[in-house]
């Protein structure tokens, strides 16, 4: 029943406020004065800069982003450097404070809403973004109804020819229970209409605050061995047929 799946989709989104209340608010560790987050946060964008160029995508001021999940903003921040127009970028976050944050230092032409998203969902008309991103939402979300409906939600806002960004580890994390890994087999299941390309990237974020400790440069070396790395960025393409 649609009253069911509401229900659900609200309790979900409560339990995702309470699993972020547990974590700490300024982790030293995600900091990105430390080396170990400041590399793999420079791989990935250079990983979304070489997709837009492989997409052909020169007039980055004309197309139209909206992140699920932005947090503070820092997402958003990089694609204003990467040559994105702030009247053509927007950012949902569920939690206020983090929505603070995000609106303290991004420019006021960019649009932020705060909010769960799917209670959002009429505030993004269909079909209105060429890209809809999503960066280690997914793995926070541990319902798999709830991870459907907002799937469908942003495959809804995607225009044909544009597509969903996607960055979110893929394995368990046994000391962390408030997340799970999101294979890419279940990215397939949930967006079973879209063209898929998948890189791997980001070096096990466990052995990359090891290896920094030696040197940074360790990062890299350690990073040319695929199996050591936990993430994917993929981007899930809604062709014009």
């Amino acid at each position: 029943m649609a009253g069911d799946g509401a229900a659900n989709a609200a309790a979900e989104a409560v339990a995702v406020r309470a699993r972020y209340a547990r974590r700490a608010v300024q982790d030293p560790r995600y900091s990105l004065l430390n080396p170990s987050a400041l590399l793999p946060a420079q791989e990935r964008l250079r990983a979304i800069a070489a997709l837009f160029a492989r997409l052909g995508w020169a007039d980055l001021e004309q197309r139209r982003l909206l992140e699920v999940g932005c947090g503070a903003g820092g997402n958003l921040l990089d694609l204003l450097r990467l040559g994105w127009a702030p009247e053509h970028l927007q950012g949902i976050e569920l939690l206020e404070a983090r929505a603070a944050q995000a609106r303290r230092v991004l420019p006021a032409a960019l649009q932020l809403h705060c909010g769960d998203a799917l209670a959002l969902q009429e505030a993004i008309a269909p079909g209105s973004q060429d890209v809809v991103l999503q960066s280690t939402v997914f793995s926070s979300l541990l319902d798999d109804a709830f991870q459907a409906r907002l799937a469908e939600a942003m495959w809804r806002w995607v225009r044909p020819g544009g597509g969903v960004l996607w960055y979110d580890f893929t394995y368990d994390n046994p000391r962390n229970p408030d997340v799970r890994g999101v294979p890419v087999a279940r990215l397939r299941r949930l967006f079973p209409e879209g063209r898929l390309s998948v890189r791997r990237i980001t070096l096990a974020p466990p052995l990359a605050r090891a290896v920094v400790r030696l040197h940074p440069a360790l990062y890299a070396v350690f990073n040319t061995m695929p199996w050591l790395r936990t993430h994917v960025l993929a981007w899930i393409e809604k062709t014009n047929r």
